[in-house]
């Protein structure tokens, strides 16, 4: 919640709105749900401009229809906003040109390399013009992001807001060491204390799909999100929780990365990640743009 899709969702807007940009942006993410949040906050922010009909998108991603995506793209976009798989294809179907790109953006770039789409990256970059603009956004600089860094920019300047892994301010972390067999009696009596919103985190799409049913046994509203979803499943689940349809929402690591949900006030990390990155992640759902939260954590011998 500090800003990040402001942070280069704004320059690209006044540019467009100002004719300063007469090509066109492309802003690469590594999951379908974060495109779509980034072209809704885009979206949101166009609205108050002038001119805001005059600038068009299209937005590229796994599991939604080709041909419509072909027919924003014979449109001329002025932002598009793509996963890397999906990009790769329209790229070698010959639906896009991407000479015309004048703004690179690569979002959540160290998570993109986790997924193995480095070599989609550099095929995507490869397609634009060295003359161009590049940001790329990190949460923490393994070593192949710096190579990146030296790859795909040009004397670039390092901005780093704070230091790696440190955690929201805002947000109180509880450890609950519990057997592994005692942590839905745990989680019920957790989420029958607290009604706020709660987004659940497990480590495997066969645990999550448990857990929600589990807690639909509850009479609590729940959704899951993992990658056995279908693109649609996930946006109904993601705006269903968002819109307070589901009060509980229980994901794999697909959803740590960048989801903004209002009014969330609980994470619970039902298993806890091998990463401590992941973790810093996971908790950052909650605690954002100057509200509290908390984050609770079950922790068995194992883990």
């Amino acid at each position: 919640g500090t800003g990040k899709t402001l942070a280069f969702g704004l320059p690209i807007l006044e540019k467009l709105f100002s004719r300063q940009l007469r090509g066109r942006a492309l802003i690469v993410l590594p999951t379908r749900e974060l495109a779509l949040q980034v072209e809704e906050s885009l979206a949101n922010i166009a609205q108050h401009m002038p001119r805001a009909n005059r600038i068009r998108g299209a937005v590229l991603i796994g599991g939604a229809p080709i041909r419509a995506q072909q027919n924003q793209l014979r449109n001329d976009p002025d932002i598009i906003i793509a996963t890397p798989g999906r990009l790769i294809d329209h790229l070698n179907n010959g639906h896009v040109d991407l000479r015309s790109v004048e703004v690179l953006v690569l979002d959540e770039a160290d998570r993109m390399l986790d997924m193995g789409f480095a070599p989609q990256i550099r095929q995507i970059v490869n397609a634009t013009p060295e003359e161009r603009q590049t940001l790329m956004f990190s949460a923490t600089m393994p070593d192949e992001i710096t190579r990146m860094t030296q790859e795909f920019l040009r004397d670039p300047k390092r901005i780093e807001i704070e230091r790696p892994g440190t955690k929201a301010n805002l947000i109180s972390q509880e450890l609950f060491v519990v057997e592994q067999e005692d942590k839905l009696e745990l989680l019920s009596k957790i989420l029958f204390e607290n009604d706020g919103q709660t987004l659940i985190f497990a480590r495997t799409r066969s645990r999550a799909s448990r857990i929600a049913r589990e807690v639909g046994k509850w009479d609590i509203r729940a959704a899951e999100i993992h990658a056995d979803r279908t693109l649609g499943q996930r946006r109904a689940a993601l705006d269903g929780f968002k819109n307070g349809k589901y009060r509980v929402l229980v994901a794999t690591d697909i959803a740590a990365r960048g989801i903004d949900v209002d009014e969330l006030s609980h994470v619970i990390n039902y298993e806890l990640p091998n990463v401590p990155e992941t973790y810093v992640h996971r908790i950052g759902r909650t605690g954002r743009a100057g509200a509290l939260g908390t984050a609770l954590s079950f922790c068995d011998e194992e883990e």
